[in-house]
Parts: C-alpha cells; sequence; structure tokens
C-alpha cells in the first residue's frame, strides 16, 4: 500500500496527538506563542510534524548543535508543544527520547466564550477524519485483495475474457493504477460531508 492512504495509515498508527483550543487572551496562548518566537524553535517544532525524532536527529535535520536542540526543546515541551513520546537506543547503547508533537491541531481563538464551541466541533471534526481515514485504509486494503484481481490487475486475471476494466482509460485502470480506491473513497466521503454542512446551513 502506497501513496496517501499509506501516509494516513502511518500517521494514524503512531499519533498520539489531541486537539488543543487556547484563548488568544490567555496566559498559556503567550507562553505557546513565546515558545515559538524564534526561527530555530520553529524550526525544531515543524521537524516533528514530519516524524517523531530524537534531539541529534532533530539536530541533523535542521543544521544545529545537539546542545541548542536540547534548549529549544526545553522551552516547546515546558509551553505543552512537543511531548517524549519513545525512547530509542543508539549503537553505542544510550538511551534517546523521542520527541513528537503534543496537540495537533493547535487552534487560537478570540473570543474565549467561543472556545468551549470551537473545542468541541473542531474534535468533532479531527474524530470523523480519523475513522473516514481508517474506514479508506479498509477499502484499500479490500480492494487489493478482492477487486484488483477481478480487474486484470496483480492476482489471477480477469474475471471474464471480455473484461477490460483495467486496460489504459478503463475505469478500472483510473481506480487502481492512478488512483487509490482507498484515496477516492476518503475524498468522496469528504465531499459528500461538505454538501451536507453546506446544505444544513441553509
Amino acid at each position: 500500500m502506497s501513496g496517501l492512504i499509506g501516509r494516513i495509515q502511518d500517521r494514524s498508527a503512531t499519533s498520539d496527538e489531541a486537539l488543543r483550543v487556547l484563548d488568544v487572551e490567555g496566559e498559556e496562548t503567550d507562553d505557546v506563542l513565546d515558545a515559538l518566537a524564534t526561527d530555530t524553535r520553529r524550526a525544531v517544532y515543524r521537524s516533528l510534524f514530519e516524524e517523531p525524532r530524537t534531539a541529534s536527529e532533530i539536530a541533523e535535520r535542521i543544521d544545529s548543535s545537539v546542545q541548542n536542540v536540547h534548549y529549544h526543546l526545553s522551552n516547546l515541551e515546558s509551553a505543552g508543544l512537543v511531548e517524549e513520546i519513545d525512547t530509542r537506543y543508539s549503537e553505542k547503547g544510550n538511551e534517546m527520547t523521542v520527541y513528537g508533537p503534543a496537540s495537533d491541531p493547535l487552534v487560537i481563538v478570540g473570543n474565549s466564550e467561543m472556545r468551549p464551541r470551537v473545542h468541541r466541533t473542531l474534535t468533532d471534526v479531527v474524530g470523523g477524519i480519523g475513522l473516514l481515514s481508517v474506514a479508506a485504509v479498509f477499502v484499500q486494503w479490500g480492494a487489493e485483495r478482492i477487486a484488483r484481481p477481478a480487474v486484470g490487475g496483480n492476482g489471477a486475471g480477469p474475471a471474464s475474457p471480455n473484461a477490460t476494466l483495467g486496460e489504459p482509460g478503463s475505469l478500472g485502470w483510473l481506480v487502481f493504477d492512478v488512483i487509490e480506491p482507498g484515496v477516492l473513497f476518503f475524498f468522496a466521503c469528504l465531499a459528500l460531508a461538505a454538501v451536507v454542512a453546506l446544505a444544513l446551513d441553509r
């Protein structure tokens, strides 16, 4: 499994990130903004969204010293932006802490009265997308094992001598060789949800 569905599966399998909503006037928000005030600290933070890393891996990624990275990680951790998520061992047997983002998404709202409603809405959205991602992975898995052989992909071959779905330009070719079935399912469901949401707003 490759492409977007593979990335969704990898992300959902390793991510423990949670939604975080902050009031723009709150002290907690000041701590977060202060923690992201320097270019290096933002680079450290961004690198952890690519994948969880140790301090030495971050240092290599952003071209900085390990000591400098540890300093910035400490500030980001104090602001609740990053957290220790695992432990690895170097070739020499030294224990190394693996860091990852503590929240995703991070949202700052201007009206404190709206904060609970925004948090609840975004929790529903993030949860829905998470469930949709899992469903898309299962659709991809089922399509790869059940439908692809029937359209002339990897497997036993076409279901009948007249089957043309696996040929270039056909629907089967488009779904299996150009667009992954799971990706198609994922975005079709998102589009349907958007249409329903727009209809309900009217």
